[in-house]
């Protein structure tokens, strides 16, 4: 006798949608594109593998090559990443491992200070979220609410998963703790309900291809050439920005961008971003209340 699985073959969190046939979508002061930058700040444990530049020693224990590798984010990445965007104006809407709060509390004091808004992204990033029982998703999620909210003086409202992981009822979890907008589907250019057990939920745009991990760790980019998508990115949603709004989302990993062979090509692509007129630079909590307080209720 087969078995029958409990997990469904499609999911009822949202109604299909053509862009092309929903009311247009107007941001702030006739801005075209809300832009919003997600710098991925995280913690890594040291007795297993996670992202990595050089395969050979994934299997070692500890694998010091690819953990200090990582580490660098957090001793030097975040502090460039900071000082860029700082230059020409945008506050990031960190996706903050709850235990970087007790790992690296001058970031948090640093992001804390530029007025940077912090969502939830799971305790670290070598845990990610699918396997747990239901009450140990629950506890999770409120750890990781907790412990940013204590840190930081405000709960998170907003979610990104590590690797954009999720239950079947992750979602409903999530909104019952109080979070009311994620950023693990990335389907979209502008924000949409999702339907919930309880309470709501928007997703916000996000992508894992204008992202720095995808580009340079997935598709061996430069620098140069993921400057350039983020250029190449912005025009065309600018211009599409002209009937309706779009969100721009640049994901983004201090480990990462935060060398200077690369940072230095991110601070050329703001550059370009921020040296034309209606653009609105957002947070994730901006954006989320913007995109409900302008749609007509439901």
């Amino acid at each position: 006798m087969s078995s029958v699985s409990a997990a469904p073959e499609a999911h009822d969190r949202f109604p299909y949608s053509a862009i092309v046939d929903r009311p247009p979508l107007r941001w702030p002061n006739g801005a075209r594109v809300a832009v919003w930058v997600i710098p991925n700040i995280e913690h890594f444990l040291f007795d297993r593998p996670s992202s990595s530049i050089i395969q050979s020693t994934t299997g070692f224990v500890p694998d010091v090559l690819n953990y200090s590798w990582r580490d660098y984010g957090a001793r030097v990445g975040i502090w460039r990443l900071m000082e860029v965007m700082e230059r020409h104006g945008l506050k990031g809407t960190v996706a903050l491992n709850s235990d970087v709060c007790a790992h690296y509390p001058r970031i948090i004091a640093g992001g804390q200070a530029l007025g940077w808004e912090w969502m939830g992204h799971g305790t670290n990033n070598s845990t990610m979220i699918n396997g747990q029982s239901e009450e140990e998703e629950r506890r999770l999620v409120e750890t990781v609410i907790e412990t940013i909210g204590s840190a930081t003086g405000a709960r998170p409202r907003g979610w990104l998963s590590p690797g954009l992981t999720e239950s079947h009822r992750s979602l409903d979890v999530l909104a019952a703790a109080g979070i009311d907008y994620v950023a693990n589907w990335v389907n979209d250019e502008q924000p949409y309900p999702m339907r919930v057990a309880s309470g709501s939920m928007l997703s916000l745009p996000y992508s894992v291809e204008l992202n720095d991990y995808t580009a340079f760790l997935e598709q061996g980019q430069s620098g140069e050439a993921f400057a350039q998508a983020i250029r190449d990115q912005f025009d065309v949603l600018y211009e599409d920005g002209r009937t309706a709004g779009r969100v721009m989302s640049i994901c983004l990993h201090p480990f990462l961008i935060g060398h200077p062979h690369r940072s230095k090509h991110f601070d050329r692509a703001l550059a370009h971003i921020t040296s034309r007129e209606d653009v609105w630079l957002a947070t994730g909590s901006q954006i989320a209340d913007w995109y409900r307080s302008s749609q007509p209720a439901e």
